[in-house]
């Protein structure tokens, strides 16, 4: 398997702290789109102008803007992106559009993990991360193994798709691969990941 695995630049929420999850649109910021632009160049001299790649993107608005950047720099239709919502964030049920620090005050304790930057409280009415899990490797089956693919998707789901496909420490029964920051490109071939491109975002959101 060849696969290219971006994670979308900062939005407006990510800058503010507040939740997202499965949200339909939060606009990248101008820093995000600086961000996007740096992943297009990144990507354009790795691999050339107008890749015979498969383009897969999560339906969120923020991972359409990205791969929307990031075609223009590599010449592709943006009508080619196939929308599929396995490749979406975790959905935070319950604190999707809520501040960050109300949702700790209302509980009265952190729900991220300081030394992983995960969440350690599960998202009332959400998904957990075996949920996330399943539905990525629903999604790798349905890829073709003798085609190389480029994905757009978001910094938790990334972390578990990762941690599928060349390992990463086990949290809550899923390998998850170390945090990394907004607007970072890997490329992962038969189990061996190469970061392509360091993002300039935050590693850790505290709005997924």
């Amino acid at each position: 398997m060849h696969l290219i695995l971006a994670r979308h630049a900062e939005t407006v929420f990510n800058a503010a702290a507040r939740m997202q999850g499965h949200m339909a649109h939060t606009p990248l910021t101008r820093a995000g789109i600086a961000q996007a632009e740096a992943m297009g160049v990144a990507l354009r001299a790795a691999l050339g102008e107008a890749p015979d790649l498969d383009l897969w993107v999560s339906p969120s608005g923020r991972t359409q803007q990205t791969a929307a950047i990031i075609g223009e720099h590599l010449g592709l239709d943006f009508f080619r992106w196939q929308k599929d919502e396995r490749l979406l964030e975790i959905d935070v049920g319950d604190w999707e559009g809520r501040w960050y620090h109300d949702i700790v005050a209302e509980l009265g304790q952190p729900i991220v993990d300081a030394q992983r930057g995960l969440f350690s409280v599960p998202p009332p009415n959400g998904e957990w991360f075996p949920a996330i899990a399943a539905r990525l490797q629903s999604w790798i089956a349905d890829l073709n193994p003798e085609r190389p693919a480029l994905a757009i998707s978001h910094g938790i789901t990334a972390g578990v798709l990762r941690g599928l496909l060349v390992g990463g420490e086990d949290w809550h029964g899923v390998p998850v691969a170390p945090r990394a920051p907004q607007g970072t490109v890997f490329r992962i071939v038969n189990g061996v990941e190469e970061a392509l491109h360091i993002g300039s975002g935050a590693a850790v959101s505290r709005a997924a």
